[in-house]
C-alpha cells in the first residue's frame, strides 16, 4: 500500500555551487527521478561547506519532510565535510566503516589506497551503505537522510541504487496548457480565482520568450486526476473568453 504524501529535500553542498564556480546539474535530475516515482521535491537548499549550516539545514529537513537527499562533500579532502556534519546532526560517532573498506580496496593498487581516500570509508554508526557502482566509494543512509557524491554521474548511480528501497506516494499527474496568443497580464486575475476554486491542484503560469514572442503555458498539477479535468475546462474557458474579448 502506497502512502498518500511522500516528501522530500534536497540539500545541495559546496562553497563551489555558491560561488559559482560549478554549475549545479543534481538538483533537476533528482527532483524528475522523484516525481516519476511519486516522491514530491517541496524544498531544496544550497549551504557552504560549513559544519555548522550543514548541521542546521540536515535537522530542519529532515523532520520537515519524509526524506532528505544531500550531494556533495564526501569526497577524500579536507573540506569534504558532509559525513561528519551528518553525524553530528545526528549525535553519532563516525569512523572507518569495514563494508566501506572492502568495496573499496578493490579499486586500488597497492599503496595508492592513501589515507585522503580512505576518507571516504569513513561512515556515521549505524548507517546502511549506498553503493556507487562508477567508484566504489559509498554514500550512505541514515534515518531518513540519504548522502550522495556531488559528481552528476556518480550521484545518478548511487539514486538508482537507493531508489527500490524507497517508499513510493502517488503519482503526481501534470495537465499543460497552452495559452500563448493571450498575455499572462490579461489572465493574470482569472486566473488567480480558478485557483482559488480548485485548491486541491496547483495552478502556475510559466512564460518563455522566444523568436521575438512570449510563448505561455498554464500547468495544472495533482493526484487527482478529475480534480485535474475540472480545472483544466475551467483554466480553458477562461482563456476562450479572454480570446474573444481581445478579438471584440
Amino acid at each position: 500500500m502506497t502512502e498518500t504524501l511522500v516528501t522530500a529535500a534536497v540539500l545541495v553542498i559546496g562553497d563551489e555551487i555558491l560561488s559559482g564556480r560549478t554549475k549545479d546539474r543534481n538538483l533537476g535530475y533528482i527532483a524528475e527521478y522523484l516525481t516519476r516515482i511519486g516522491i514530491q521535491v517541496r524544498e531544496a537548499r544550497v549551504v557552504p561547506d560549513i559544519e555548522e549550516e550543514i548541521v542546521a539545514a540536515v535537522n530542519v529537513l529532515r523532520g520537515r519532510y519524509t526524506y532528505v537527499f544531500t550531494t556533495g562533500g564526501i569526497g577524500p579532502t579536507h573540506d569534504d565535510i558532509t559525513a561528519d556534519s551528518v553525524a553530528r546532526a545526528f549525535g553519532v560517532t563516525i569512523d572507518e566503516d569495514p563494508r566501506a573498506l572492502a568495496m573499496m580496496e578493490g579499486r586500488y593498487a597497492p599503496g595508492d589506497f592513501t589515507p585522503a581516500r580512505r576518507r571516504m570509508a569513513r561512515i556515521p554508526a549505524g548507517a546502511d551503505l549506498v553503493e556507487n557502482p562508477v567508484s566504489r566509494a559509498p554514500g550512505f543512509r541514515i534515518g531518513n537522510v540519504i548522502v550522495m557524491a556531488g559528481v552528476p554521474s556518480v550521484m545518478q548511480a548511487m539514486l538508482d541504487q537507493v531508489a527500490p528501497t524507497l517508499r513510493a506516494g502517488q503519482m503526481m499527474i501534470a495537465e499543460t496548457i497552452q495559452a500563448d496568443s493571450v498575455p499572462e497580464g490579461l489572465y493574470g486575475g482569472p486566473l488567480g480565482e480558478i485557483a482559488a476554486a480548485h485548491r486541491s491542484v496547483s495552478i502556475g503560469s510559466y512564460p518563455s520568450y522566444a523568436d521575438g514572442a512570449f510563448k505561455n503555458q498554464i500547468v495544472v498539477r495533482g493526484v487527482d486526476a478529475e480534480a485535474i479535468a475540472a480545472a483544466r475546462v475551467d483554466v480553458e474557458a477562461m482563456l476562450e473568453q479572454v480570446r474573444a474579448a481581445r478579438a471584440k
